[in-house]
């Protein structure tokens, strides 16, 4: 084969590689799930943390190219007393979600990163933290359009004690 020929194969098949894989990529970031979809907006979550009752405003919006879904949650309190970034992935080809969890209270609680799956109107996901599992359960009610999210801790027993509990309401646009 002439050398030229050769080199204009090679360059044609290192192309195709690149496009396939990039086609690939941007398939599976367009494949944030109808359900992620549904959190995007401004918010209200209404609810208890503990016992107590908190109040936080939530916007949650596609980020990185909508690889991911990031909530933005902060106590409405002046000053605020918490506030979170959330960023919810989906991994298409394990039908996993992947979630890191950013908070107020500092580097160290954002390891490890959270998985879980969807089930129906449901995403569910769970932290092996050191000190126990803490499993977060985020229900679509489609009737109402409102959520509402559970987030739990398991027991050294192995079972789960209520942490927090929203119902989480869409801002009314004026």
């Amino acid at each position: 084969m002439h050398p030229l020929r050769a080199k204009f194969n090679n360059t044609v098949c290192c192309l195709l590689l690149l496009s396939c894989t990039a086609i690939a990529h941007a398939q599976d970031k367009a494949a944030r799930p109808d359900l992620l979809q549904k959190l995007d907006g401004k918010w209200t979550m209404l609810g208890e943390v503990l016992g107590q009752p908190v109040t936080y405003s939530m916007q949650a919006n596609p980020t990185l190219l909508g690889a991911f879904t990031e909530l933005r949650m902060q106590d409405v309190q002046v000053p605020a007393e918490y506030a979170a970034n959330v960023s919810i992935g989906y991994d298409q080809a394990s039908k996993t979600l992947i979630v890191h969890w950013l908070d107020s209270f500092g580097a160290k609680g954002s390891i490890p990163h959270g998985t879980g799956h969807i089930e129906n109107n449901t995403l569910v996901f769970t932290f092996p933290y050191k000190s126990g599992q803490f499993r977060d359960t985020f229900t679509f009610h489609p009737e109402s359009g409102e959520w509402t999210f559970v987030l739990d801790s398991m027991q050294k027993d192995g079972s789960w004690k209520n942490f927090a509990k929203y119902k989480v309401v869409k801002d009314k646009v004026l």
